[in-house]
């Protein structure tokens, strides 16, 4: 991969993370709720499912998903009620009032989320279909070619997503009330109901 096409493909990486989803959405929650540390668990099982849906799509397998409507259908279904699940428990949530520089005690399952989160959303599998052969050179080793684009996607993604993270924590100072802390649970319980409904219901 020369470097003019490298850093199209950066460009379009840049955009595909940049895009607000339930991946920007998770790590606002977490940074907002649990700090940079603790969002950062989340960030990291997000790049694990990212990792996993590159190997799908190396494999061959993104383009028997993308070809087989009951396949799409079942992960996108699976990938929706997941959503609207973290939207309604986020929604409950008990309000925990933190100081500065202090994280949620509870942050077990954080890393697990971050993964199913990106691994139940079967657009992003049939999206990297399209994307990953255009930047793939037949002419030369591929497994190479895949190592850097996946070094890429992953490295762009940790970063975007710890902005969304970072700037979310900056705001951890207005959330020293009940009532701020409650607004937050409902605003980003919110968010992943709308996140799951859209998802269930767009089409391919």
């Amino acid at each position: 991969m020369n470097w003019n096409v490298w850093l199209v493909f950066l460009a379009a990486a840049v955009v595909i993370a940049v895009s607000p989803g339930p991946g920007a959405v998770l790590s606002m929650a977490t940074g907002l709720s649990g700090g940079y540390r603790v969002a950062l668990r989340a960030i990291l099982g997000l790049q694990t499912a990212l990792l996993i849906q590159l190997a799908i799509v190396v494999l061959g397998l993104g383009a028997v998903l993308a070809a087989s409507a009951t396949a799409f259908l079942v992960v996108k279904i699976a990938g929706a009620a997941y959503l609207i699940w973290l939207g309604v428990r986020k929604w409950r949530a008990p309000v925990e009032l933190l100081e500065d520089g202090a994280e949620a005690r509870d942050t077990r399952g954080v890393y697990l989320q971050g993964v199913l989160v990106n691994l139940t959303n079967p657009k992003a599998i049939v999206f990297m279909v399209a994307l990953v052969p255009q930047f793939i050179d037949p002419r030369l080793p591929q497994w190479p070619q895949f190592f850097i684009i996946a070094a890429t996607m992953i490295g762009t993604d940790i970063v975007v997503m710890s902005c969304y993270a970072l700037l979310a924590g900056r705001c951890r100072h207005w959330l020293r009330s009940p009532r701020m802390m409650k607004a937050q649970n409902r605003v980003f319980g919110g968010m992943f109901v709308a996140a799951g409904s859209l998802l269930a219901a767009s089409s391919r």
